[in-house]
């Protein structure tokens, strides 16, 4: 579980996180969503000790992470799987040498062991025969699942995910979606999530933290945001005829 407690953050004289307060539970899809300029992308780099804030505390199953040492924190880190927006895959190195950097960065497994484990991990993304391609030989939904199994190859507790299906058709879309579900429950990892992808929410959303102008301003899962009166909520998730749609029908069969 990651706790967070008032979180504030401004760059000079622009207060971008206004005391944001919330949990991402273990085992669970937790998703945040927002408008451009709500503050998601700074929190999400808060929350991966990317960016220092002003105040406030965020703890990863209970340790604070502003208070621990600098060995402390790499070894937190190392506990730490990250899916990046444009997969940030390496163009000089293969797959299963993608998928290998986070063992030979924070391990001492022997190279036999790294490669059993990199085995196991293309596997379970369904990527068997991928170990000698070359990124730029992969579809965008194949980079997505070897950036899947690079985060989890190192039996991460937290996984975070920028945008995973930001470029991708909407049925490869489904798959990154499901398999980011999978994974969590299977190795019971805390995901959060930074989308801005209705059908994530509405499909694996079992938590989601609405922020807006820095602030949260909703929390739920993907049930109740059917049921919310939040304006600001239902403005943004209901711009479409399509989701305004499946709200009527959830409504009247649940009602």
């Amino acid at each position: 579980m990651i706790e967070v407690k008032d979180l504030q953050k401004s760059f000079g004289e622009a207060h971008i996180l206004k005391g944001i307060t919330t949990t991402f539970e273990k085992g669970k899809t937790n998703l945040i969503i927002g408008q451009s300029g709500s503050g998601k992308t700074v929190f999400l780099k808060c929350l991966l000790g990317l960016f220092d804030y002003e105040s406030g505390s965020i703890a990863y199953d209970g340790h604070i992470f502003s208070k621990l040492t600098e060995d402390e924190k790499r070894n937190m880190r190392a506990k730490i799987g990250m899916v990046f927006q444009g997969s940030a895959l390496f163009d000089s190195m293969t797959i299963a040498e993608n998928v290998m950097f986070p063992l030979q960065m924070f391990t001492k497994q022997s190279k036999s062991e790294m490669q059993d484990r990199v085995d196991f991990v293309l596997k379970r993304v369904n990527l068997d025969d991928a170990h000698k391609k070359m990124p730029s030989e992969a579809s965008g939904g194949m980079q997505k699942r070897v950036a899947i199994a690079r985060a989890i190859v190192n039996n991460p507790k937290y996984l975070f995910c920028d945008e995973p299906n930001s470029g991708l058709d909407p049925k490869t879309s489904i798959v990154i979606d499901n398999l980011i579900k999978e994974i969590t429950e299977e190795y019971q990892i805390t995901t959060v999530i930074n989308s801005h992808d209705m059908n994530s929410v509405m499909e694996i959303g079992e938590k989601i933290v609405f922020l807006k102008d820095g602030l949260k301003a909703w929390e739920g899962s993907k049930d109740t945001i059917f049921r919310t009166d939040n304006k600001v909520v239902t403005d943004f998730v209901y711009s479409s005829n399509l989701f305004k749609k499946v709200r009527k029908m959830y409504l009247e069969e649940n009602s």
